[in-house]
């Protein structure tokens, strides 16, 4: 027995340098890294003319791994500090009656502790086995459920839309369905990637959520069979009222060219405005968010990224492009977020668009991923994002300039009182 907490001590030693490592590079980040080239201009900016080849596409809200220098090491006040961990582990290991956990349950339980000190839900701590089932390729397929879902103010999971006719959307999920626990696991306070990560899996093999819905009395639970999925990025329709619409559902690495085309089609269809909607549209690419503003804008900041210590990168729009002149409406709710609310933002503050619809969901800080040795992965938030009005995104969300919220008794099939709302300004300008 003492030969084993031996053993457990210079393990948790080590696991206490990393961790007190780790504490002192993300307290100092803002001035700890120097950006790699990664893409993420790979859009027209500043005096740059032409596009430039993305070797790395960047993602909305995640960003390729960068070249870090070295940090400072940890003081002796932080080493003495730090006893206080071993001091309770070796009181634990001495008197605790009870089975004690392996020590990667242990390793990731401090890991996720440390991390909660930040107060931020999006630097976070995935493990293997929901990392490589978050890490699918971006191409809109993946093996889920088929729901959107976002952390509510109160750190518990909810349902922000389903895919209609997926297998949430047949097991009766709803909006605002709040999800408590997983194949009887509870999910209350961890983070939302490993939330998505359990929930999420292979094809034919059946979850269970413990639901809680308003109005009802007692939680639930719901058994739901997951399905290949596909998401369909984009669905163009030109209405017999000489109006255009949109749908983006994603902001995939194909998403800017596949716009463009579906204006050109609209306006050689003869349309006399474009209905653009980003609801539930939960976002994609960083890359392709700027180039879609790009479309509808000729000049001017499309959105600044700002990290803590002040430094700035900032986006532009250049002229020249199909959907400068033609009237616009964007439709917003509470599902669209991080691409969709740069877009969205960029638009309402060049008044180049009316928003309508519902207030969006306030996701506007910058994740960066790190691969660790187990195959899990480390999530940090480094930079937050910035209307052209230096409006913030993050926590704040976008107000529409037409708030059309939607019916809580639902609305009867084939009818949608957010799109109609947008169709009546575009004809009327009212």
């Amino acid at each position: 027995m003492s030969g084993s907490r031996n053993v457990m001590r210079f393990v948790f030693a080590c696991l206490g340098l990393v961790i007190l490592l780790t504490i002192t590079f993300v307290l100092g980040f803002g001035s700890a890294y120097l950006l790699a080239a990664s893409g993420i201009l790979s859009v027209r900016s500043g005096q740059v003319s032409t596009p430039a080849p993305s070797p790395t596409p960047v993602r909305a809200g995640v960003t390729p791994t960068p070249t870090l220098v070295p940090v400072p090491t940890p003081t002796g006040e932080d080493e003495k500090t730090f006893q206080l961990f071993w001091e309770v582990w070796d009181l634990v290991q001495r008197n605790f009656y009870g089975e004690l956990p392996d020590m990667r349950t242990v390793t990731y339980a401090a890991i996720r502790g440390m991390l909660s000190t930040l107060g931020d839900e999006y630097t976070a701590f995935i493990e293997p086995e929901p990392a490589a089932i978050l890490a699918e390729d971006a191409t809109g397929k993946f093996e889920g459920i088929g729901a959107y879902v976002g952390m509510n103010e109160e750190g518990i999971l909810e349902i922000s839309g389903v895919f209609e006719g997926g297998p949430a959307d047949r097991a009766g999920l709803r909006k605002g369905d709040r999800v408590l626990a997983v194949d009887g696991v509870s999910i209350i306070g961890i983070s939302l990637y490993e939330a998505i990560g359990r929930i999420r899996g292979p094809a034919g093999t059946q979850v269970t959520l413990l639901i809680e819905r308003e109005g009802v009395e007692r939680p639930f639970e719901v058994r739901i069979v997951r399905e290949r999925l596909e998401i369909p990025i984009i669905d163009v329709e030109m209405r017999d009222d000489g109006v255009g619409v949109i749908r983006l559902h994603e902001f995939s690495a194909t998403a800017g060219e596949l716009v463009e085309k579906g204006v050109e089609e609209l306006l050689s269809e003869g349309a006399q405005g474009i209905v653009f909607d980003l609801r539930y549209n939960p976002g994609g690419w960083l890359e392709q968010a700027v180039e879609i503003s790009d479309i509808f804008l000729d000049d001017g900041v499309i959105l600044f990224e700002r990290w803590s210590d002040g430094r700035e990168r900032v986006f532009e729009a250049h002229p020249g492009d199909v959907g400068e002149d033609v009237p616009l409406v964007v439709l917003v709710n509470g599902g669209s977020a991080s691409a969709s609310e740069i877009v969205a933002g960029a638009l309402q503050d060049h008044e180049r668009a009316v928003l309508v619809g519902e207030h969006t969901f306030g996701k506007g800080s910058v994740q960066r991923p790190f691969t660790l040795s187990d195959g899990s992965e480390l999530r940090i938030t480094i930079a937050h994002w910035f209307t052209p009005g230096n409006r913030a995104i993050h926590n704040e969300g976008l107000t529409p300039d037409i708030e059309v919220p939607w019916p809580e008794e639902g609305v009867p099939d084939g009818t949608d009182p957010q799109l109609d709302r947008a169709v009546e300004y575009l004809l009327t300008g009212k």
